[in-house]
């Protein structure tokens, strides 16, 4: 009996101890690793990209990051192979993210994508431009793709009509995305965009997806006004299949829009006289039918405003006087003349040139 009350008591002199130690070392543990890295209540991104290290990484993180998960971190980085295999990413850091779970994420390369919204602008440049922003990529390693003809005939496209695979939708991708994902990505977009439905439309038009898309384009530069959308498409889609005694091989378009776009004039309020003589494919004035190719990445609303256009008779249409953004149309060009002449009186008397 006295030997097993000391063997207790030996017991317990030891196994207690060790076992707050023990928990000491696990609280440890968890309060470097597992607690909350982020010092912000909201989530947080980093970007690490080719040129970063192990020291640059802990940099980025370092703003958001207490000081124990910073340690944690860093403790980590620094016994494993991290340094040998970085991996470039948009990384998200949550409230409840330990140090542990940081280190898996950027590890393993498992990133937080990007919302990737395609803009509405009129060039190439522009776009790579607006790209740039939310990818990796630099503006110039794009616009150098953009424009390379072998790789948009690998598309289907060449320079002059691979803005029509831009669908201007918005999309989740990874920072670190290479040009040649995104454009596989891009070109997957646009079939998905242009289903049955799309293409039987555009079939029974005479039109294809491309012709679709730069009749868009011009639709989205006369009018912000999604209503009327359709009304102009109308107009154009007329001149577009008439054939008659005066215009046998079809009636030129006339589009403003793509006399600004042959200029690279885009703030032009007023298309004058001697700017339609331009030596361009993209003068309507002079070339019957659609330019080469779109003469900006039109919006959605544009593209299915001409896959739905209003059957009119109209062939003539003037901004109203009212500047309110819609337009008058006509049937005939000395009804357009009235129209036209009530719009010039308008912006003379705002002193618009």
């Amino acid at each position: 009996m006295i030997m097993k009350d000391m063997n207790r008591k030996l017991t317990n002199r030891y196994l207690i101890p060790a076992a707050v130690c023990l928990l000491g070392i696990c609280g440890l543990v968890f309060y470097y690793f597992f607690f909350s890295f982020s010092a912000r209540p909201k989530t947080e991104y980093i970007y690490i990209d080719n040129n970063d290290n192990v020291d640059s990484v802990l940099a980025k993180l370092s703003p958001i990051a207490t000081c124990h998960g910073i340690q944690g971190l860093r403790t980590l980085l620094r016994h494993s192979a991290y340094s040998k295999h970085i991996r470039t990413g948009r990384y998200a850091v949550t409230p409840k993210d330990g140090a542990f779970k940081i280190f898996r994420c950027i590890k393993n390369g498992q990133q937080a994508p990007v919302e990737l919204t395609i803009p509405s602008v009129r060039t190439l440049d522009r776009l790579s431009a607006e790209l740039s922003k939310k990818l990796m990529l630099d503006s110039t390693t794009i616009y150098r793709v953009l424009t390379d003809e072998k790789i948009c005939h690998r598309y289907g496209y060449d320079t002059l009509t691979i803005a029509c695979m831009f669908i201007p939708n918005t999309y989740d991708v990874y920072w670190n995305i290479s040009t040649e994902k995104l454009l596989d990505r891009m070109k997957r977009e646009s079939e998905r965009f242009w289903n049955f439905k799309r293409r039987e439309k555009a079939k029974q038009m005479g039109m294809t997806e491309n012709e679709v898309i730069t009749l868009a384009s011009i639709i989205d530069e006369e009018t912000a006004n999604d209503a009327e959308k359709p009304m102009v498409a109308g107009m154009y889609y007329n001149r577009l299949k008439l054939r008659n005694v005066e215009y046998p091989n079809g009636m030129p378009l006339q589009a403003d829009p793509t006399i600004k776009y042959a200029w690279r004039r885009f703030g032009l309020r007023r298309i004058y006289n001697n700017l339609l003589h331009i030596d361009s494919p993209y003068n309507t004035y002079k070339n019957v039918g659609l330019p080469p190719g779109p003469i900006r990445i039109p919006s959605v609303a544009g593209i299915d405003a001409v896959l739905d256009h209003v059957h009119h008779d109209y062939l003539y249409m003037c901004a109203k006087e009212d500047f309110s953004g819609t337009h008058n149309f006509a049937h005939t060009y000395q009804e357009h003349q009235k129209n036209a002449a009530r719009y010039s009186k308008a912006l003379n008397e705002r002193g618009i040139k």
